[in-house]
């Protein structure tokens, strides 16, 4: 008998939706007519257009299959998600080890989903329009772990969006789940791929509306293969060419996490921020590559760029303001590369702080240890995730204020206080992309990066007007203040989150010393009285290690770094390669010692 049968259901709840699914079609269907339609004008709409009919069964229908699933489940489990149990059993999945995985394993693993990420990073969409595209992450690019265009253009989007709407609903106790039992942890898990699947849809089919959009020769030579009907098997065609690279992206991080080291979203961001950040210190072709290199266009690099000004300005040059250009030019000015290093050190620093617990072995006398809770107990995984819920809202923003359809959505199309975005002239005015907002919550979440756009802008507002893009000094002030408690407060928010899901609190904590068969000198060998000890340690640092990350994030973009890279990607890319670099030290102890590794696993 098929699983989903073995499922205890109430029928009666597929016939309700199955006619609201009718109406929703007819709804659909009035909307597009603009009146009420008799049942005989809805059956001759089915018909005529059924191609349209067809589409829209596609995008809804899945909806309502989910909901289905879960509105109809009435068996002994508390959560309602046991109903996606069948349809989650048979998705993808790279399973875990079942043995130990050496140290050299791993590390191909992982070399080998770094290269597979660059050459997809390379590989373009085909039949796609360069000309006419607009990169709706372009402030937030460097953190994304895409590339403008490629089949990764969504990179991590998606995944950290899942994580980010799993983290909230069991946060806010909607999913009745509890993370300690392993069965629940194990459904959490199933439904986050299936809520993966779906964001890159929700984020890719909205992209071939006048972002991602076909060439003309393209669609002329889908036209030849089915008449009239060309624009639509393009957009097909790109919206699974996105979707191909973004679940295999997702799959890749699977099986960093299973097979090798550290974690996959991470190595992707990391891998993209370096090489911005590399191209952005050393690179030595100019800005503008098709002109010759001049002072109007030097070299792109930090260091070559310096040079460059310096040997071609005056002393008078210099005196006379050029010495803004070569301070503080962006993207790589030298007080952006001194950024960079700044926020270097300072996470270099607060990576290696940490609070030590003494630990003893329960038979073993003399076997003593340390549990380390890290000054960033969080992890960069909070920022991650800010960045993410960031990046989600200027898309969205800038799809309900340009695509015409959605645009007359209720509150949200086309209004002002969830983003504006400038016309090609606009843009032009201020030097910016039609991508960047200009208005409303998306204006004043937005990224900043570096002193050139928020401090000089306040110091000399005559001489960088365009910075302020039409607002006043106030409400410039109000952007860079909104910005950086923004990034602050929903690190902390995601770090709480975090710490509750990946089982890193005291209760999660407590069994695992207890289980490695250790105990904390002086105190009885309970889990209880381990976690009371733990509670006076861990929630704390995670509130502070969340506000921490965020500051860290927010004075980083505050400054500026090189390769426009956004301060946010250098304090994760920092953060990321420290951790790996443990990671890799711990692997080789638990090939060393037996006896450690058990300590570890456990």
């Amino acid at each position: 008998m098929p699983e989903d049968e073995e499922i205890p259901r109430n029928r009666s709840v597929g016939i309700v939706l199955f006619i609201i699914f009718l109406f929703t079609i007819y709804a659909y269907k009035a909307y597009q007519a603009g009146a009420v339609l008799s049942i005989q004008a809805f059956w001759n709409g089915l018909i005529k257009d059924w191609i349209d009919t067809l589409i829209f069964i596609l995008l809804v229908g899945p909806l309502f299959y989910l909901i289905y699933l879960v509105a109809s489940y009435r068996g002994s489990k508390k959560s309602k998600l046991y109903g996606l149990l069948p349809l989650v059993e048979r998705l993808p999945v790279i399973r875990k080890p079942q043995r130990h995985v050496r140290f050299r394993e791993k590390l191909f693993w992982t070399g080998l989903i770094l290269v597979l990420y660059f050459v997809m990073t390379n590989i373009y969409i085909y039949g796609l329009n360069t000309t006419n595209m607009v990169d709706v992450f372009s402030s937030f690019r460097a953190i994304m772990a895409g590339a403008e265009g490629s089949i990764l253009d969504l990179g991590i989007g998606p995944i950290v969006t899942a994580s980010i709407i799993m983290q909230l609903f069991v946060g806010a106790k909607l999913l009745n789940l509890d993370l300690g039992n392993e069965e629940d942890r194990s459904l959490y898990q199933g439904v986050q791929k299936l809520l993966v699947i779906i964001m890159i849809f929700v984020e890719a089919i909205p992209q071939v509306f006048g972002y991602l959009t076909p060439d003309s020769s393209f669609v002329s030579m889908l036209n030849g293969v089915w008449p009239g009907h060309g624009t639509f098997l393009a957009d097909t065609f790109i919206v699974l060419q996105l979707f191909f690279g973004s679940y295999l992206l997702f799959m890749m991080d699977e099986l960093v996490s299973k097979w090798g080291i550290g974690s996959g979203v991470s190595l992707f961001i990391a891998a993209g921020v370096s090489q911005a950040l590399i191209t952005g210190t050393i690179n030595w072709i100019p800005g503008t590559p098709t002109q010759p290199v001049s002072v109007l266009n030097p070299p792109s690099g930090t260091i070559p760029r310096t040079y460059y000004l310096l040997t071609h300005f005056s002393a008078a040059d210099l005196y006379n303001g050029r010495i803004e250009t070569v301070l503080f030019g962006m993207p790589n000015g030298i007080v952006a590369l001194i950024g960079t290093l700044i926020v270097f050190f300072l996470v270099a620093w607060t990576e290696s702080t940490k609070i030590e617990l003494p630990l003893a072995h329960e038979r073993v006398r003399g076997a003593r240890g340390r549990y380390p809770i890290k000054l960033l107990y969080a992890s960069n995984i909070p920022v991650i995730l800010t960045s993410a819920l960031m990046a989600n809202i200027t898309m969205w923003s800038l799809i309900f204020w340009t695509n015409p359809a959605l645009a007359h959505v209720p509150i949200l199309g086309h209004d002002p206080w969830f983003g504006v975005y400038p016309n090609s002239t606009q843009a032009a005015l201020y030097g910016i992309q039609t991508s960047t907002p200009i208005g409303g919550l998306a204006y004043y979440l937005s990224n900043i990066n570096g002193l050139g756009q928020w401090l000089l802008p306040l110091m000399e507002p005559s001489t960088y007007s365009s910075a302020f893009l039409g607002h006043s000094e106030l409400q410039f002030v109000i952007h860079v203040l909104a910005f950086t408690f923004f990034m602050i407060g929903m690190s902390v928010l995601f770090a709480k989150f975090w710490i509750e899901t990946t089982n890193m609190n005291a209760e999660s904590v407590a069994k695992q010393i207890l289980s490695s068969g250790m105990q904390i000198p002086g105190f009885r060998r309970e889990p209880k009285v381990i976690e009371s000890v733990l509670n006076k340690y861990i929630p704390p640092i995670t509130t502070f290690s969340g506000a921490a990350v965020g500051a860290l994030a927010a004075f980083a973009g505050l400054i500026g770094t090189v390769g426009n890279t956004t301060g946010t990607g250098v304090l994760l890319t920092v953060g990321i390669v420290i951790q790996f670099y443990e990671a890799m030290g711990r692997e080789q102890l638990m090939e060393m010692h037996p006896v450690i590794r058990q300590f570890f696993e456990g």
